[in-house]
Parts: C-alpha cells; structure tokens; sequence
C-alpha cells in the first residue's frame, strides 16, 4: 500500500481556498459588509453615544462676581467641557432655547459670602435634556467640580482638621476616561467573532445552493480538506481586515492608543478565528438554507457578545453564568484582546486564554468536521 505524500494535500488546501476567495470576490453584498463592518461600524460605535463627557457648551450666569465664582468659572475646560462663556440671565435663556448650551450654571448674589458664614448656598443648573447622554453624565461631572472647587476653597480660608484617610486616585490606561477607546477596541472584538462565522457558514450554503459541493465530491479532496480551506481562507479575510481596522480606524481616524503588541494580538485572533469558522461550519451544517442559518446567528452571536465579558465585567455576572461563557471562545478572546491592546500583556499573562482558544478551537473543528460528513453521506 503507498502511503500519500503530504504535499498534495498542502496544495489542496492551497486551491481550495483560493477557490472560496474567488467566491467571496463574486459575493458583492459580503464585500460590503465587511468593508462596513470594520470601518463605519467600528467608528459610529465608537463616537455615535459616548458615555464620556467631550467638549460640551456651558455657560456661567455669575451674579456674584467673587473670588470663588471666578475659582468655578475656571474650573470647566478641555476636554470635558468647551471654555465656559459669561452671560446674563437673559442671554442663558436664549442660548439653552436657541441650543446653544448644554449647561447653565447660576452662581447667586453673595455665593461666597454665604459660603464662608456656613450657610451652604445653593448654585442653580440648569441642563438641556435633548441632550440625553451629555445631560445625564456631565450633570454629574459639575457637581463635583462645583463641590470640589467650593470645598478647596473653604480650606483655605479656615483651618480644617487633617483626614483621617488620603486617597490618591490614578486613573491608567485610560486617563480621561474616553469612551471611544473603550468602544472602538471592543467593536473589533465582537466583529471579528461575527464576521468569521457569517463568513464560514455562508460559505458553506452557497456550495450546496449552487450544487458545487457534489463537483467537489467527486474531485480527490477530503472533507477534511475542503473544511480546513474554508477555514484558513475566511479566517485570513477577517485577520486582514480587524488588523487594517486596528490601524487605519482605531489608530488613524480615531486616536486611540494601543498599548500591547499587535503581533501578538494578531495570534491571538487567529487562534480565535479558528474556533468561530469553526463554528460557523457547524451552524452550517445544522441550517438547510440561509434564513435558517441567520436565525441560528441571533440565538449565537448575540449570548456570545452580551456574556463574555466585552460589554458587561464576567465579575458582575451569576455564577453559572460565568462557569458557562468558558465553553465560548470569545470569553478568552476578549479577555486576552482586552489584556494585550489596553493593559500591553505579553505572552506570560495571556497564555492561559491562548491555550484555552486552541482547545476549544480543536473541538469545535472536530464537532463540525463529523458533522460536514454526516451531512456528506445524507447527500449521497
């Protein structure tokens, strides 16, 4: 018995995937999304709803005209808030109607003189509510500098007694606390598991709805060929696009700083994507047509994105919760992603999500492997 050379298998693998590039240039509408996904979609989440206060209009009605409400006046700058502006009571008005203003802060008559008798007086804010996220967060963001300005203040004019405890506060990674950091990073996350699985799975159905899977019945490939070729060309198509993302979007358009390797980050997805285009031939093979397979998509990604740790901490999950989403490969993926682009890790902390991704990945790979063949012998 001769024993088969591993050279025409390699090459196997080599044209089949070329063939599903090939497919994938013919597909217009998973062009667009995938140019979508990974440009428009990762910059509209990142600046659409900013949680973060960023340059928001104020404007300062000072009807005292002290030392102390000069002190506030000052206290509002960049980036959070625009330089604030002076105005009358009338001006305010027209401004908050006109849209002018997001926040009107009103420092009454003798704000100071009220302050330092111990009389707590009270300044009056008025917010635009249109105006939901910046209303709601930087309505917050005045009362502690009004709080901590006053308070500061007040020291220094009377002898106050030494805390009992001092907290110095550091804020890493992050310094002021900007969303789109935050948003665009994990937006490349959950797309990278979105866009693999769409990717493989469609692959997969457009073969059996063009009747081009008997053609390869009949060619001297495995099944085990023509899944791995999916695999590595639809994984190479996502890997190109995130790291293009990562530093044409992320990087370029958005100023977002990345602390770790990209390298490493690179591997790290890749690892990833070998378990979602895995998956996604498994979903593939349990769905007969397209509509089936974006219904199963829903019941999927969507767990897969709220759970593991990208939108909500795993720490403030249930539990059970929490022992399940380690079946999933995006909870290593985010975890590690997360550790590597924010915090800078290297292999010595990430290992373990790392060695998690490929095992998980090896199972799924086996899982949709048997279940390609049964579908192959059903065909038959």
């Amino acid at each position: 018995m001769s024993m088969r050379r591993p050279g025409p298998r390699l090459a196997h693998l080599y044209r089949l995937g070329v063939k599903e590039l090939w497919s994938l240039l013919r597909e217009p509408a998973l062009l667009v999304l995938i140019v979508y996904t990974f440009t428009l979609s990762i910059y509209v989440a990142a600046t659409a709803m900013p949680e973060s206060l960023h340059n928001a209009a104020i404007a300062i009605v000072d009807l005292d005209g002290s030392p102390l409400s000069a002190r506030l006046a000052a206290s509002f700058y960049p980036p959070h808030f625009h330089a604030p502006e002076l105005v009358d009571s009338a001006r305010a008005d027209t401004g908050l109607d006109n849209g002018n203003y997001t926040f009107v802060l009103v420092i009454p008559p003798d704000y100071q003189r009220d302050t330092l008798a111990g009389h707590a007086p009270a300044a009056q804010l008025n917010v635009d509510a249109t105006r939901m996220s910046q209303a709601f967060t930087g309505n917050g963001y005045v009362q502690q500098i009004v709080a901590g300005e006053v308070g500061d203040f007040v020291r220094r004019r009377q002898p106050a007694s030494a805390a009992q405890v001092g907290l110095a506060l550091r804020t890493r990674y992050n310094p002021n606390l900007e969303q789109s950091w935050f948003g665009a990073l994990t937006e490349i996350i959950n797309n990278v598991t979105m866009l693999s699985v769409i990717l493989t799975g469609a692959a997969l159905i457009r073969e059996r709805e063009h009747g081009t899977i008997e053609h390869l019945l009949v060619m001297p490939v495995t099944p085990a060929e023509i899944v791995l070729a999916k695999i590595w060309s639809m994984g190479l198509v996502v890997l190109l696009a995130a790291l293009a993302a990562l530093l044409l979007v992320v990087q370029g358009a958005l100023q977002v700083p990345i602390r770790g390797s990209v390298t490493l980050f690179a591997v790290v997805t890749a690892l990833h994507l070998f378990a979602t285009t895995s998956m996604g031939i498994f979903l593939a093979t349990l769905a007969r047509s397209m509509p089936q397979f974006g219904m199963l998509l829903v019941l999927v990604l969507l767990p897969l994105q709220m759970l593991s740790g990208g939108t909500t901490p795993r720490e403030s999950m249930p539990q059970l919760v929490q022992d399940l989403m380690l079946a999933a490969p995006t909870t290593h993926f985010v975890a590690a992603g997360q550790a590597i682009l924010y915090r800078g890790a290297g292999v010595a902390v990430v290992w373990p999500q790392m060695l998690a991704l490929a095992v998980i990945g090896t199972l799924l790979f086996a899982a949709s492997l048997h279940r390609f063949r049964r579908s192959l012998a059903q065909a038959q």
